[in-house]
């Protein structure tokens, strides 16, 4: 192929339009840059190959966050949704999830919309091949079409598709996912380039015909009637009552399931070894379920409508790869599914990573300066988890570009701190999923306190309008004001107020007591104060109430996670010199110096983190550093 350089001129090159690739694409934009946004087919801009939903535990905070910082995936599942449910409403508000079954194509439709119309993203079809790589710095790609684009950096959210194979039985070919044209030759550019990569694999169950299903053997579940929303920008107003949403139901696996699994368990190629990635430990296929669970009678089966103008319903939990005729043999064993006519086969899709560890904590690429990258390229599973990488990559594209300090979320500051810490310190040996135990301070990620964690940061980076701003400080003053308020007025032992600690099974009254005390009692809300003291000057928006409540109800766990985060706040600033040479180091184990040299922590805090290091290590690291004992100085 004839190469050729083009005339237009880019500062940021984002390389896949997948959830990483749009928010890469329109935080860089926003923040005034030109961007170009390539990808492998225009038909495949923020498509959901596999489940068509977003959020849910962990993964549903990680949205918020995204919307807080001025992202775009929470206001397109909120104009797209068919269902919306908050998960975990029985356990405390560091568990709740929202999450929202999608309708695919309308999210796909508006999506691509949103960037057609952003004025600094040109939005093209094509695949990269390699990069156009100049004294170890990035400045430009070269498509399959000979297209030479320059550009100050470049963001790789590249996805599934890179040297993407798929598995149904004992067929295999070479693909993205939904059968889409594959990445080959940048993989093998970044081999050349000296990265470390490895093999992932994953997978998407088959998809039913929604007439083929026999509703009344299985269990209904409807959305929620409480407006709720995944941006901070969604009016009530805008919620779709229960009876205009989708439901989604439920079933169940049976032996006979299961026998049928076993007896093919030699056509099934994670099986059979012809699969050689490694896949995902919290989203197992079925036949792993079955083999890896075989005391479970029964596993649920979740089936989920894909959208509003198709049949084709999603069946979940039962992401499968094994051959076509046994998919179907699967399916018609399964309560409400005995007639279900298969529209798609379930596969797994292997596909290449970029070995994380490689990468700086602002996703650029420690090999070659200038390059991010984003998604799941860098080993992570899951839309969130990829569009929150996204969004943080294109922020850093944009500032290195402008010349200005990168931007970094710390463990302590959003889920989406504690994901790219976590890939960058211990990299990742399988599709790395973000949960809610990855996070050590999740009292304080809370889903509905994103906004008061991350709106400041996204103001201050351009990407939040005064408009929004403005509104999110008046929300704040708000909160402060009733907080203040509940600690001033107290609350007396009056008749109406034993009668009612009696009804609710509290312990009475000896004295008077402030507000914010009485409103700390788990059977006492917000709702309840109403009886007993004068309302606010001025009715409260629900989310400050919501606020309000949290804030005083769990201000005890609040104040030592804030103990605990100012401890690491303390470790954060203890900064390791960029020219330690770790072989100077007496007394470090072997594993903790290989370790170091292979990462590189840039703090102490950093540092203890590292899988293999013990507390002896960093005590010695420690030491050295404040004895200034710097003495080789390496090259930059």
């Amino acid at each position: 192929m004839r190469e050729y350089e083009s005339n237009e001129q880019y500062d940021v090159v984002v390389v896949g339009a997948g959830h990483a690739g749009c928010e890469a694409g329109l935080a860089a934009a926003r923040m005034g840059e030109k961007v170009l946004l390539l990808t492998i087919s225009l038909d495949m801009v923020a498509f959901m190959p596999c489940n068509p939903s977003i959020g849910g535990p962990a993964k549903g905070v990680v949205v918020r966050e995204i919307d807080a910082l001025g992202g775009e995936m929470g206001r397109n599942i909120d104009k797209t949704y068919v269902q919306m449910r908050m998960l975990n409403t029985g356990k405390g508000p560091a568990v709740q999830a929202l999450r929202a079954q999608a309708d695919k194509y309308a999210y796909h439709a508006a999506m691509k919309d949103t960037l057609e119309n952003e004025p600094n993203v040109t939005l093209r079809q094509a695949t990269v091949d390699r990069l156009i790589v100049e004294d170890d710095q990035v400045v430009g790609v070269v498509t399959n079409t000979g297209a030479r684009y320059r550009a100050k950096a470049v963001v790789l959210a590249a996805g599934t598709s890179s040297r993407g194979k798929i598995f149904i039985g004992e067929l295999h070919y070479s693909s993205g996912p939904n059968n889409t044209l594959p990445s080959i030759k940048l993989s093998e550019n970044l081999e050349e380039l000296g990265f470390k990569m490895r093999r992932f694999k994953t997978g998407t169950p088959p998809r039913i015909n929604a007439h083929s299903i026999d509703y009344d053997e299985t269990i209904e579940q409807p959305g929620d009637a409480t407006p709720n929303a995944f941006s901070y920008e969604t009016p009530d107003a805008d919620y779709l009552p229960v009876d205009k949403q989708m439901s989604c139901w439920m079933t169940y696996t049976n032996g006979k399931t299961h026998q049928i699994i076993r007896d093919n368990l030699d056509r099934a190629p994670l099986f059979s070894g012809d699969i050689k990635g490694v896949g995902p430990r919290y989203c197992p296929s079925i036949e792993d379920k079955i083999v890896r669970f075989a005391d479970k009678p029964r596993h649920q089966i979740f089936l989920e409508p894909e959208g509003r103008d198709t049949e084709e319903y999603y069946v979940g939990e039962f992401s499968t790869s094994l051959p076509e005729e046994i998919q179907q043999e699967m399916l018609h064993s399964v309560e409400g599914l005995h007639h279900a006519q298969m529209m798609r086969p379930g596969y797994a899709i292997e596909y290449d990573v970029i070995e994380p560890w490689q990468l700086k904590k602002t996703l650029e690429t420690k090999r070659i300066k200038n390059l991010y990258a984003a998604g799941q390229i860098n080993g992570t599973s899951g839309y969130e988890e990829a569009a929150g990488q996204g969004i943080i990559a294109g922020i850093n594209a944009a500032l290195k570009v402008q010349g200005k300090e990168p931007f970094i979320l710390d463990r302590s500051d959003a889920y989406i701190g504690v994901m790219i810490d976590d890939l960058v310190t211990k990299g990742t040996t399988e599709p790395y999923r973000l949960l809610t135990s990855r996070a050590e301070y999740r009292l304080l990620l809370r889903s509905d306190n994103a906004d008061l964690r991350l709106t400041e940061k996204g103001y201050n980076l351009g990407l939040i309008s005064e408009k929004r701003y403005q509104a999110f400080l008046n929300k704040k003053e708000a909160i402060e004001k009733e907080l203040s308020r509940l600690q001033s007025i107290r609350i007396k032992p009056t008749p109406a107020v034993q009668a009612f600690l009696e009804a609710k099974g509290s312990t009475p009254l000896k004295d008077g007591v402030l507000a914010s005390d009485f409103l700390k009692r788990p059977e006492v809300k917000y709702a309840d104060l109403a009886q007993f003291i004068p309302a606010p000057p001025e009715k409260l928006d629900r989310r400050v109430i919501e606020q309000v409540e949290i804030q005083i109800k769990y201000a005890g766990y609040i104040k030592k996670q804030e103990a605990n985060v100012a401890k690491l706040k303390r470790l954060e600033s203890k900064k390791i010199p960029a020219n330690i040479d770790y072989d100077d180091i007496n007394g470090l184990a072997t594993e903790a110096r290989q370790k170091f040299k292979k990462i590189n922590p840039t703090t102490i805090a950093q540092a203890s983190r590292i899988s293999g290091v013990n507390p002896s290590d960093i005590g010695i690291l420690s030491v050295y550093i404040e004895q200034g004992k710097i003495a080789k100085v390496k090259e930059d």
